[in-house]
């Protein structure tokens, strides 16, 4: 019976007594007194209950937690990433679940979406409901940005510029390197072919092409010697695929091609799962980083922007970057926890920054917008 159901009852027989009573004589108006005060504490006693009432919840294990009170309501969390970042979060989510229902009383839940970084903004900009995104680069915040999705600023909401994961651009070879490829300068070789996607439609491929003029760039060469390198490269392009995932099947399952760009991390998660890859990474490289925001619109909609933020916040701990290093992200910070981890990465002697360049607008114009160096390089072909 609910608690308004007990209440009416209660009223039902107090009226009955009082027709009764009539209040005609002292006794009587004592024995009213004396049930009016019993229905009192009755009525206390299933408010008492109605505010005691329990839920159950699952957590994002698929686990049922314990039960929850009614007024401290459960919260569940849309998180959209880039693919390679779910072995990470798999790990680190329940992490967070538990810490947060210890200090909370409050079970938190997740829905996760992976997919190509570029696939993902367009999905959230259409209607896909994401909480927060982890994205791998910059210029995809951005979009949903202008969306007005997101409020501008969001790279100074968290440390490091929003950065959370970060990798650098590893060059895969044929078993055994046969053409002993060791540097990008050897990439624009007559005998070399390069298995790349376009970078005016995929992320990867624009921190490709970044990884190239960079390496120009960084070793004293000013933009015109970046150029003449970087087309002399792309005129070994055979093709240029729409995304990263088809440029590897292209390379590994079609076997075109003498060399592959990758990010370090999807080779590494690709080694721990028993695929025998060979790699180089260049001692003159760029820093992939892969940025982290809050969906200020999604949030405010779904009333959930404390344990949004948290999430967040919690992915910059040590236990949280111990776990992004365990499959392939280098650490952002080096701890105690991710010395260890960080030691197995080659060491790259000079490594260059988003930054370097004037930031992700500033690149999306110089070399990716219709008529930009990059359209330039393809009508050279």
């Amino acid at each position: 019976m609910s608690f308004w159901q007990q209440i009416l009852e209660s009223k039902q027989i107090f009226l009955k007594i009082v027709h009764k009573f009539r209040l005609n004589s002292i006794k009587g108006f004592l024995s009213l007194f004396l049930v009016g005060v019993s229905l009192s504490v009755a009525i206390a006693a299933c408010s008492g209950n109605g505010a005691s009432n329990s839920s159950t919840s699952t957590d994002a294990g698929g686990s049922t937690a314990k039960p929850v009170a009614a007024n401290n309501q459960d919260v569940r969390l849309t998180l959209v990433s880039f693919a390679v970042t779910k072995a990470a979060h798999d790990a680190i989510i329940p992490k967070f679940v538990e810490q947060w229902k210890k200090e909370h009383n409050q079970n938190v839940s997740f829905d996760q979406s992976y997919g190509g970084s570029g696939s993902q903004t367009r999905a959230v900009i259409d209607g896909l409901e994401a909480d927060v995104v982890h994205l791998a680069l910059g210029l995809d915040v951005d979009k949903i940005q202008k969306a007005k999705l997101i409020e501008p600023g969001w790279e100074k909401e968290f440390p490091n510029n929003a950065i959370v994961s970060k990798s650098v651009a590893a060059l895969v070879t044929r078993p055994g390197n046969p053409k002993g490829l060791k540097t990008w300068a050897d990439l624009a070789k007559d005998n070399v072919k390069l298995i790349t996607a376009d970078p005016k439609t995929s992320g990867i491929a624009r921190w490709n092409f970044l990884a190239l003029w960079n390496s120009v760039a960084k070793t004293g060469g000013g933009d015109q010697k970046a150029l003449e390198f970087v087309t002399k490269v792309y005129k070994n392009v055979p093709i240029l695929t729409k995304d990263a995932r088809e440029a590897t099947d292209i390379f590994a399952k079609r076997g075109q091609g003498d060399a592959l760009i990758n990010y370090e991390n999807e080779i590494i998660l690709a080694q721990q799962k028993g695929e025998k890859v060979d790699y180089v990474i260049p001692d003159v490289n760029v820093s992939i980083d892969n940025p982290i925001a809050i969906v200020d619109q999604n949030v405010d909609k779904h009333r959930n922007r404390e344990v949004a933020e948290a999430f967040v916040k919690y992915l910059y701990t040590p236990e949280a970057q111990q776990e992004f290093a365990k499959v392939g992200f280098r650490p952002i910070e080096e701890t105690p926890q991710t010395k260890e981890l960080a030691s197995k990465y080659p060491k790259v002697k000079s490594l260059g920054t988003v930054q370097d360049y004037g930031g992700w607008d500033s690149i999306q114009k110089k070399f990716f917008e219709d008529g930009a160096v990059f359209d330039q390089i393809q009508a050279k072909k």
